[in-house]
């Protein structure tokens, strides 16, 4: 099968993201190509994924792969599940030869990178994505990690994968909101760096969202590009890729006021996106004609879901995200559509006017 093949390389690593529709049957002929040697292979997926696609997954495989099972939801994305699924390895025989292949959503495929980040100071993985969140963004960049009480995404390690392959076929199996919300991250990547992809996204959104297999694959397909790119320039986050994380600063922070439990990581991006383009449009950053063309493409991907949190915590909890330095708030905001940047000077009174014009946005929203 012939797939858009987009190249990831860093200081540190280099490697392939092959995205095509009905490739995940071909998963395990792709792995014993890169891995001649044959290593021992094990799988970290949940239950419902390895029901809908374990079989197809197996059919490349000359020898099955362990497979570990995790259940879904971020509640599980905790230091306790990787030490539960090391010592499974480790019980099984796993050594520094083995492979973890990563068949999976955002969440799974974290933990996945920071297992193989730790197991036995670091052995070798793969990541197969299987929701519109992972194949666009999460899977790529070599980010890892799981959450803390205190935050999101507080423990973790830089490991990139030796090789990602996104087949957009079994997108057709999520929900329709967990589509919706992945491509919020599309939205994004186009929103910092792509406004082609922003275009297409604003004009296609009926073909995007009706689940058309080359609308979401060209979507993907760029959206991919503006993350190599981005990841290139900036592996470590000290800069450049910071602005991966336009709409996470709040985005996050409703997550964590929320427990993990009433919105997807998506939409809670989705929300944090609609309060950033408020406060750019309020610095002159964009104009009111493009804060609403955003504002209005990031609700064509929703509804977005109603949620119950104090504008005081929100602000509150921004200032244990990751981006931080030293006690100041990072915050990216858009420049127009296609371009923004990092600012370090949003104040508490600024936070707090946007996170208020967020939450009153709320009852425009059809909850789900």
């Amino acid at each position: 099968m012939t797939g858009t093949i987009i190249p990831v390389r860093t200081a540190s690593a280099s490697y392939d993201v092959e995205i095509a529709p009905g490739l995940l049957a071909e998963v395990g002929e792709r792995v014993a190509a890169l891995l001649p040697a044959g290593p021992r292979m094990f799988v970290v997926t949940s239950p419902g994924i390895w029901a809908l696609h374990g079989e197809a997954f197996l059919k490349g495989f000359a020898t099955a792969p362990t497979v570990l099972e995790v259940p879904a939801g971020e509640q599980h994305k905790r230091l306790a599940t990787v030490e539960r699924l090391a010592e499974q390895m480790a019980e099984a025989g796993a050594d520094r030869d083995s492979v973890l292949i990563a068949f999976s959503g955002g969440v799974l495929g974290d933990m996945t990178g920071f297992l193989a980040a730790g197991y036995m100071r670091g052995i070798r993985y793969i990541q197969v994505p299987t929701t519109a969140l992972a194949q666009i963004d999460s899977a790529i960049g070599g980010k890892t990690g799981v959450n803390l009480a205190a935050g999101k995404n507080l423990f973790g390690a830089f490991h990139h994968p030796l090789a990602v392959y996104a087949d957009t076929a079994v997108l057709a199996t999520l929900p329709d909101a967990e589509l919706r919300a992945g491509l919020q991250e599309a939205v994004k990547a186009g929103i910092i760096r792509d406004r082609a992809l922003f275009e297409y996204m604003d004009e296609h959104s009926e073909t995007v969202l009706a689940g058309d297999v080359a609308a979401l694959t060209h979507v993907i397909a760029e959206s991919v590009r503006v993350k190599a790119k981005v990841v290139a320039a900036d592996e470590k986050e000290s800069g450049e890729r910071m602005l991966l994380n336009l709409g996470h600063t709040l985005g996050h922070a409703i997550e964590a006021a929320t427990k993990y439990k009433a919105l997807l990581h998506g939409e809670a991006v989705a929300w944090g996106m609609l309060a950033a383009i408020g406060i750019a449009e309020r610095r002159a950053l964009v104009t009111t004609d493009e804060a609403e063309r955003m504002g209005r493409v990031i609700r064509a991907y929703g509804p977005l879901k109603n949620f119950s949190a104090n504008v005081g915590d929100l602000v509150a909890l921004t200032a244990k995200d990751k981006k931080n330095r030293s006690g100041s708030r990072s915050f990216v905001l858009p420049i127009g559509i296609g371009d923004a940047t990092v600012v370090r000077d949003v104040s508490p009174a600024e936070l707090t006017d946007a996170a208020e014009a967020m939450m009153e946005l709320r009852g425009e929203q059809v909850t789900a």
